[in-house]
Order: structure tokens, then C-alpha cells, then sequence
């Protein structure tokens, strides 16, 4: 009981002391306010950071440059509130879901397959030089994708795993190659866009493509199609394109921060970046995913360049139409349907 009434004797002296205290610190200079409150607070110094923390309001700094009088940026807290919550939370579940319907597509109906068996007689479909623009974008691009969800998801998904010696060390290593390896992405993915461009422009017949689409994966359904179907065209043009374009800007304000960019900048750059390339990545995943093993011998087209006949009436009708005729109505491959020197044999199933 006693010591119930000394602690409510301490508090009322408290509030004796502190309200008048805070009634004259108003419309003061704040080191009076902080002088005053030391009287009756010790050590409590919220009119000084309440002074610093002032949106906008520079201080004196013996150095001098954008922002360096600038102690404490209070929306820097409101960008790491974003980037723990809303990118990585919501990206991380947007990844899970991703990956869960390919597979659920995968298993439940298996690869895209052609309803003709093979006929030996190999098309060309992609060039030496287009099938090395293709891999420099491919793997550049693969080797950001893995380095960035490292630094964007690590601390969650492998510290606990692998200890924090360990992923210091990767994720140093992760952090210089993306750095690194960001520039030959962008200056690779122009060489790309021009070389496919053409055969990337919509067409009537992408419309009809779209609106059977989903018999393709479902139903094993035959769709005609040019070079690219109408999906390629919407890869091409909305992600290698559009998103390149918005992941390479904010990229090199973020890599180069010494150009005197404010920090409310460098924190919005980071949230396009990491949004766009989020994005990038589950588009990536899709075409990944039909480019190997959801579409039957897709991958040999762009690993080789030839691919079966069978394969490009079925899935590319109107181009194999194209370059029949071009050659005269025989087989595409070669005058007189003989295979190319060196292209790959097509085993008969």
C-alpha cells in the first residue's frame, strides 16, 4: 500500500511538472523545448528528432550536395514498409501460385504433343545468330532472375538454411553478378527486339489464337499460327520489350547512385525495379515452361534450329505455309526434301 501511494505521489509531481513545461515549449525554438523538457524528462528528445525529421527541411552540413543536410528521411520508412510487405509478401505468394498452376497444368494434361508422327524432313527455324541473341538475353536474364530473388527473398528463405556466413558470402557474390551481368542484358535485348520484330507483328489471325488458347494446353487442340503465335507476341512485346525498358531504367538509377539522385528517387526506382522484374520473372516462368517441357520438341528448335516438319505445320501452320511456298511447294527443308548438312534426324515415333 505504501509503495502504491509513493508511485502515485511521483506521477502527479510529474504531471504538475510536465504540463506547464509543455505549455510554454509551444511556439519555441526547439532546443528551448528540449532544454525545458530535460528538466522534468531526462533523455526524452522528441522535440529535437521531431525537428529533424521535418519533410523536406534541410539543416547546416559542412558538406555539401543534394539532400546532405537532410539527417533523417522519414519516407524511407514508408519505402521499407513497401518492400517488406507489399512487394516481398505479395511477390513471394505471387511466385508460389505461379509455379503451383504450371505444375497443375503439367501434371494434370501433360505436354502439348503433334498428332502426326514425325517425318525426318527437318525445317529451319531459327538462325545461328538468332539462336545466340536468344541465349545471351536467356541467360543473362536467368542469372539477374536468381541473384535478385536471393537478395529480395534470401534473408526469409536461406538464412535459416544455410546459416549467415554462408549467405553473406552468396549473396555478395549474387549482388556483384547482377551488377555485372545487368549491362550485357540490356545492351543484348535491343539486338533480340531487331532481329524478331517483324515476325512479332500482329496479325488477324492472333485474335482466333487467343480465343483457343486454352484448348491448346487443355485439349491438345491444333491452333494455325505465323512464326509466333499470339502469345509469343504478347512475351515479346509486353515483356522483353516493355518490361525490359522499365526494369533497365530503374536498374541503372539504382547502379549508378553517384549521378546525385535524391533518395526519395533511388527508393521509387527500387519499386518499379523490383515490381517490373517480378513481373518479368512470372512471365519468364510461362515461357520457360512451354519452351521446354509443356510443348513437345519446342526446345529443339532453339537449341538446334531445325525442327520436324509435323511440328511446324501443326503449331506454326501459316509460317510452314509460307516457306513451302517459297521454296516452290516442296519441302521446306531443302530442294527435293533432302535434309540440310548437319541438321538433326528426327527419330520416327
Amino acid at each position: 500500500m505504501l509503495k502504491l501511494l509513493r508511485l502515485a505521489r511521483w506521477s502527479l509531481a510529474a504531471l504538475v511538472f510536465a504540463f506547464p513545461a509543455a505549455a510554454a515549449a509551444q511556439g519555441k525554438p526547439a532546443q528551448d523545448s528540449q532544454a525545458e523538457r530535460q528538466q522534468v524528462q531526462p533523455y526524452n528528445n522528441a522535440p529535437v528528432w521531431r525537428d529533424v525529421r521535418k519533410e523536406g527541411q534541410e539543416h547546416y552540413t559542412s558538406i555539401k550536395g543534394r539532400e546532405t543536410g537532410v539527417l533523417v528521411q522519414s519516407a524511407g520508412e514508408t519505402w521499407r514498409q513497401i518492400r517488406n510487405n507489399l512487394v516481398t509478401v505479395w511477390g513471394g505468394f505471387a511466385l508460389i501460385i505461379a509455379l503451383a498452376i504450371i505444375a497443375a497444368i503439367y501434371f494434370a494434361v501433360g505436354p502439348v504433343k503433334t498428332h502426326d508422327k514425325p517425318t525426318g524432313r527437318m525445317v529451319p527455324r531459327f538462325s545461328q545468330i538468332e539462336r545466340w541473341a536468344h541465349w545471351t538475353v536467356a541467360i543473362s536474364f536467368c542469372v539477374l532472375a536468381v541473384s535478385g530473388l536471393v537478395m529480395l527473398f534470401g534473408k526469409h528463405v536461406l538464412l535459416p538454411l544455410i546459416g549467415y556466413t554462408l549467405f553473406s558470402w552468396l549473396t555478395s557474390l549474387l549482388k556483384n553478378l547482377h551488377n555485372f551481368v545487368s549491362p550485357v542484358f540490356i545492351l543484348s535485348v535491343p539486338v533480340l527486339v531487331l532481329i524478331f520484330i517483324r515476325d512479332n507483328l500482329p496479325k488477324s489471325y492472333d485474335f482466333a489464337w487467343f480465343a483457343k488458347a486454352w484448348g491448346l494446353f487443355m485439349r491438345n487442340e491444333h491452333i494455325p499460327s505465323g512464326r509466333f503465335n499470339g502469345g509469343e507476341k504478347v512475351w515479346f512485346w509486353g515483356f522483353v520489350v516493355g518490361l525490359t525498358i522499365v526494369s533497365s531504367v530503374t536498374g541503372l538509377i539504382l547502379l549508378f547512385p553517384n549521378f546525385d539522385q535524391t533518395r526519395s528517387t533511388m527508393q521509387l526506382a527500387w519499386i518499379f525495379h523490383a515490381l517490373s522484374a517480378l513481373l518479368f520473372i512470372l512471365g519468364a516462368l510461362g515461357h520457360i515452361y512451354v519452351g521446354t517441357i509443356g510443348v513437345e520438341d519446342a526446345y529443339q528448335c532453339m537449341r538446334t534450329g531445325y525442327v520436324d516438319e509435323a511440328w511446324a505445320k501443326e503449331h506454326h501452320e501459316y509460317w510452314y505455309n509460307d516457306i513451302k511456298s517459297n521454296a516452290g511447294g516442296g519441302a521446306p527443308a531443302a530442294a527435293g526434301g533432302a535434309v540440310p548438312a548437319g541438321a538433326p534426324q528426327a527419330e520416327r515415333k
